[in-house]
């Protein structure tokens, strides 16, 4: 139903269902990370009038989890990416999954995903310093070109690309010439 992506890393679309309505990620090497996307996979949809609230937890100095509000998906908003890097500190917020119990080891940190009422999910406040990102799709008839901008047809980029690959093989020094 989820997957997960932090930048460098396999996509994750095995969540732990801990709950009928509730799912984890895990994220190792948490410190290292700045930002999470969390997404739908188009498998399964959420029922009429549900989506999804999506935390963070990370575990505080004695290893207990502090979890934190970052933002929501939905059919009409079925992905979202969230700055985590300042959340690594503070103070958690009002959740979900506090009477779950998660196996999790130190230096592992959680997504959390919460199936909710959609009304329940429009009274909720987010970490403010979870900055949700959003991309809006565009089209090429939405691009519109400027006298000062040249836009290159993807085909010629590519053609280009493979000339030098095959140029490379044949001699790996041309470039010098």
């Amino acid at each position: 139903m989820f997957g997960c992506l932090v930048a460098g890393r396999l996509v994750q679309t095995a969540a732990q269902q801990v709950a009928e309505d509730k799912f984890v990620f895990d994220l190792p090497d948490y410190e290292n990370i700045n930002h999470v996307v969390v997404f739908m996979l188009g498998t399964i949809p959420f029922p009429e009038g549900m989506g999804g609230s999506v935390y963070f937890s990370y575990p505080d100095s004695n290893g207990m989890p502090v979890w934190q509000l970052l933002g929501f998906v939905t059919n009409g908003k079925p992905s979202a990416i969230f700055k985590i890097s300042g959340l690594k500190s503070g103070e958690g917020s009002q959740h979900p999954f506090g009477a779950m119990n998660i196996v999790r080891t130190p230096s592992v940190a959680q997504i959390g995903i919460s199936v909710e009422l959609l009304d329940s999910l429009a009274q909720q406040t987010p970490v403010g310093s979870a900055a949700v990102s959003s991309v809006d799709s565009f089209t090429q008839a939405q691009m519109t070109p400027s006298p000062s901008e040249m836009f290159i047809p993807a085909n010629v980029v590519l053609k280009w690309y493979e000339n030098f690959q095959r140029r490379l093989a044949q001699n790996p020094l041309f470039w010098k010439t």
